[in-house]
């Protein structure tokens, strides 16, 4: 019973921290308001890297050339592709002016780093500011450069957007794709809006060309083959010169993977770069996850010895009301609110898959982004 009395007491500890969390970070950005920016007059540089990627281009880079916004070029990377995929490029290029191709050859120094062909498309783009995205992505909107580039200004270096993934109809994993998704853009919008960013996503991301430079660009981490997007972040966000956009029209969306191992491997990657991060971000970061994996262990631990159950429900029902509310506020301005019906099956299953990426990450590293 001694035993259990502390597993009690640890679990209100867990609680009380979880909703404080919820409440005063997250909810940061549940209940903050679309800030609506006046378009700027800048001309944008669209830079996508891709590598072997020749069907995703042909079926989304029409919705990029169709962006409503006067002046902008498209830069593609082709990454050392064994496809189709220069073919597409130079197919569109001369059908498009405003489309410039860079044809990275293969590197053994930088094989499978992202971040050379990266940079060699930032040196080649002619504009200062730079908006990212993936091969696989399309913005829902033809206003997508407008609503991320109107973030720009003398103080905004960075604007954080926010990358969706395609829905596919009775797809239990699918649901658990765009949670996780969904998750992640809470944190680091979150975050940045209490004035500690520390990571941005590459399917939907905008940076100023001086502010890669003054960095050294990816210099400090090129020897990380993963990192191009959130680990740039982390090394170069403040709370002075970064914002965020989640006015619909900034969104994309990318092809939602349709297996769990090919997703596993990609959060993998992902996941690696986490332990390059800034101290202090690494440390919030574990403990949220620890006190989410504690919560769902010892309610069950509890629940199971029906050790005072009436007040464990309580607990458990009060943590999950102020969650509900935190992510329901949250995945209605991101327009995610089906998955919300199934959170805690959903939270408890990426528990599990975090658990399993973390300790394959120990075991043996992802090699390459692609």
């Amino acid at each position: 019973m001694f035993i259990l009395d502390i597993l009690f007491y640890s679990f209100i500890v867990v609680v009380c921290f979880q909703v404080s969390f919820y409440l005063f970070v997250y909810g940061r950005f549940a209940f903050s308001k679309v800030q609506k920016a006046a378009p700027k007059k800048i001309s944008v540089s669209v830079l996508i890297c891709a590598k072997n990627e020749a069907d995703n281009l042909s079926s989304f880079l029409p919705s990029i050339v169709n962006q409503d916004y006067p002046e902008f070029e498209i830069v593609l990377i082709n990454d050392a592709s064994s496809d189709e995929t220069l073919k597409v490029m130079e197919k569109f290029s001369e059908m498009h002016s405003n489309i410039k191709i860079v044809n990275v050859k293969p590197v053994e120094t930088f094989w499978g780093n992202k971040k050379y062909p990266l940079t060699l498309g930032i040196k080649a783009s002619k504009y200062d500011f730079l908006l990212f995205t993936d091969a696989d992505c399309k913005p829902v909107s033809k206003n997508w450069i407008k609503a991320m580039g109107a973030n720009f200004s003398n103080k905004n270096d960075i604007i954080l957007g926010y990358g969706a993934h395609s829905k596919i109809k009775n797809s239990f994993l699918n649901k658990l794709i765009r949670f996780e998704t969904l998750i992640t853009a809470i944190q680091y919008f979150s975050f940045a809006k209490i004035g500690v960013p520390y990571m941005g996503v590459g399917r939907n991301l905008a940076y100023k060309k001086e502010a890669f430079f003054n960095a050294n660009g990816f210099m400090g981490h090129m020897n990380i083959k993963s990192g191009d997007d959130d680990l740039f972040i982390n090394q170069i966000a403040t709370k002075d010169n970064t914002t965020i956009c989640f006015a619909e029209d900034s969104f994309t969306e990318s092809v939602s993977k349709k297996n769990l191992k090919s997703w596993i491997k990609q959060k993998r990657r992902h996941v690696s770069t986490a332990k390059h991060y800034k101290q202090s971000h690494k440390i919030v970061l574990a403990l949220s996850y620890s006190f989410n994996l504690f919560f769902w262990i010892l309610a069950t631990v509890l629940l199971t010895f029906t050790f005072k159950w009436p007040f464990v429900i309580g607990i458990l029902l009060l943590r999950l009301l102020v969650q509900y509310i935190i992510v329901g506020f949250s995945a209605k301005k991101l327009k995610e609110t089906d998955v919300i019906i199934l959170l805690p099956f959903l939270e408890i299953f990426l528990v599990i898959v975090q658990l399993y990426i973390f300790i394959n990450n120990l075991i043996a590293k992802p090699k390459h982004w692609k």
